[in-house]
C-alpha cells in the first residue's frame, strides 16, 4: 500500500532535505506540514510543496 504523497516523500528524500525546511520554506509548521502529508493534497498546496522543494534544492551553499 502506497502512502498518501509518496512522490512529495520521495522528492524531499532525492535532494536530501528535511520536511521542516519544506515547511518552513511554504509558511508553515513541520506539525501542520505532517498533517498535510497524512491525505492527498490538494492541488493547490501541492504546487506550493513542490515549488518549495525546487527553489530549496537549487540553493547553494
Amino acid at each position: 500500500m502506497n502512502k498518501a504523497n509518496e512522490d512529495i516523500r520521495l522528492l524531499i528524500g532525492k535532494n536530501l532535505l528535511k520536511y521542516w525546511q519544506v515547511a518552513e520554506a511554504i509558511g508553515i509548521s513541520s506539525f501542520t506540514f505532517s498533517v498535510w502529508l497524512r491525505t492527498p493534497l490538494t492541488d493547490e498546496r501541492k504546487a506550493r510543496v513542490e515549488e518549495a522543494i525546487n527553489k530549496l534544492a537549487n540553493q547553494t551553499y
